[in-house]
């Protein structure tokens, strides 16, 4: 049996990431309805050595975009990691599920023997194809917006599991 690559990594991110997306909307109508700042939300932590509700949704956008890029052998996009808005949060998950849309199997599949290059915190890493996607990629990527997700739910965001599934 093979597997398609396309088929592991663009359909599942994009779900995730419109799931961030809904979950990012309902944070700013909590700010909203309670009066609150929403910049206190987007800045908010779990705790203080941890990234901002901002930095995990870079990353989660980042690692996503850049999964689909680096198997397709193109330029992974780069953002400037400005936003601090929910609007400007959410138009970067938009622009993150926009260019995952553009990819389609044929540029994709095929890429589980490919030799990925990156870097992390400046060290190297390099991974085949397949175990790329499954254990950096995924794992990354569902981290930051469980994170994100429990960042809004901590602040008294009423969120619950189906949020972070969306639709089954």
């Amino acid at each position: 049996m093979s597997i398609s690559m396309h088929a592991i990594t663009v359909p599942p991110l994009v779900r995730a990431l419109n799931n961030l997306a809904a979950i990012l909307k309902k944070g700013a109508a909590h700010a909203e309805a309670r009066k609150i700042d929403p910049l206190v939300l987007t800045g908010s932590r779990l705790f203080p050595d941890m990234y901002p509700l901002t930095r995990q949704v870079y990353i989660a956008t980042d690692v996503a975009k850049a999964c689909a890029a680096r198997l397709a052998g193109v330029e992974v996009p780069r953002y400037e990691d400005v936003e601090t808005t929910f609007p400007e949060l959410l138009a970067r998950v938009d622009k993150t599920v926009a260019f995952l849309n553009g990819f389609t199997a044929d540029r994709i599949d095929g890429a589980e023997d490919s030799d990925i290059q990156f870097k992390v915190a400046g060290n190297p890493l390099r991974m085949r194809g397949l175990d790329y996607v499954l254990n950096y990629v995924k794992p990354n990527v569902h981290f930051h917006i469980t994170t994100a997700y429990n960042i809004l739910r901590h602040n008294g965001v009423e969120l619950g599991k189906r949020d972070f599934l969306g639709e089954v």
